[in-house]
């Protein structure tokens, strides 16, 4: 199989021949079929190996699975939604990017397949180091920087960001990571509501200026830190 020159490609493009088909299941039945569309994006989720970034029976399962401290990851269908939101203009091979919830690392694994130059942060020093064995094992650890700490302050030394992804639920969209988006044209995708409900939103940034849009009905984990929500005692 010959790759496209955007995608990274993999530690195994075929991987075991099960999963293969559960990909291309998982592409057809969960994304093309509810309109994800870009043949980049469709790619390299027939390309990651989700299997090696959550434990169970059901990997390429239509539903959200946990992976540890009370944290999830999000069914493909809902991954795909925010990374094609979070598109920049221009494309993502070398662009610089945030992620805020590492978690098991299956987003910035599909991130660094479309070639983005990614920092992910993780508040749970457990989960991080699971997260960059599971990255180091699929094959793109050279793209990824894990750092552990309050993803809600984002990391401003690696600022501007042409995209920020945020894979918790948060009250309203911290200020700090509307700062570090690049000003001309920086997209930021996030939850945004209550602890229960949120919005899908897409933050755009123009110089001094940011427009908001409502995409879809989401539930997310909810986001801690100082610019979130306070961490139950």
């Amino acid at each position: 199989m010959r790759w496209p020159r955007f995608l990274r490609q993999p530690r195994d493009p075929g991987g075991d021949a099960d999963h293969a088909r559960d990909r291309a299941r998982m592409v057809a039945e969960q994304l093309e079929a509810r309109g994800i569309r870009d043949p980049e994006l469709l790619t390299a989720f027939g390309a990651v190996e989700r299997h090696l970034f959550v434990d169970g029976d059901e990997p390429y399962g239509d539903h959200a699975l946990p992976v540890g401290s009370g944290q999830t990851i999000s069914q493909p269908f809902v991954v795909a939604m925010m990374t094609a939101a979070a598109r920049p203009e221009g494309g993502w091979e070398g662009a610089a990017v945030l992620e805020i919830g590492t978690g098991s690392g299956y987003q910035a694994a599909i991130l660094a397949a479309l070639g983005a130059r990614l920092v992910t942060i993780e508040r749970h020093a457990t989960l991080a180091d699971e997260a960059r064995g599971r990255l180091a094992q699929a094959g793109y650890a050279d793209r990824v920087t894990v750092v552990v700490g309050d993803g809600t302050s984002g990391l401003a030394t690696r600022a501007p960001y042409r995209s920020i992804l945020v894979t918790a639920g948060g009250p309203s969209v911290p200020t700090p990571l509307m700062e570090q988006l690049e000003p001309s044209g920086g997209r930021l995708v996030m939850p945004v509501g209550d602890r229960q409900h949120q919005i899908l939103t897409l933050v755009v940034r123009d110089g001094d200026e940011w427009t908001h849009e409502a995409l879809e009905p989401v539930v997310f984990v909810p986001l801690i830190g100082e610019h979130g929500y306070p961490e139950e005692a």
